[in-house]
């Protein structure tokens, strides 16, 4: 029960995820395993610091497996 409250009180108290503002500096970021991807939009914050706008995570099907990898990245991308 210790670890569930101390992930909750992380999430409630820590910034997660800020609101967009597109007079900051924005970056992609897209992570490719064989069976899954990974993208996030980040914004640098007033304090200098990369936060996360938005997250995603998606499953690969059979299909999508055998893409090359830029095709993958490029999967993630439109996804945000």
């Amino acid at each position: 029960m210790k670890t569930f409250e101390g992930i909750k009180q992380a999430f409630t108290i820590e910034l997660v995820l800020v609101k967009p503002n597109l007079d900051k500096e924005l970056r992609v970021e897209a992570n490719i395993l064989d069976y899954v991807t990974r993208g996030m939009l980040s914004i640098k914050y007033e304090d200098n610091k990369w936060r996360y706008m938005i997250f995603i995570s998606k499953s690969l099907n059979k299909a999508e497996r055998n893409y090359k990898i830029y095709n993958k990245k490029i999967l993630v991308i439109q996804c945000l």
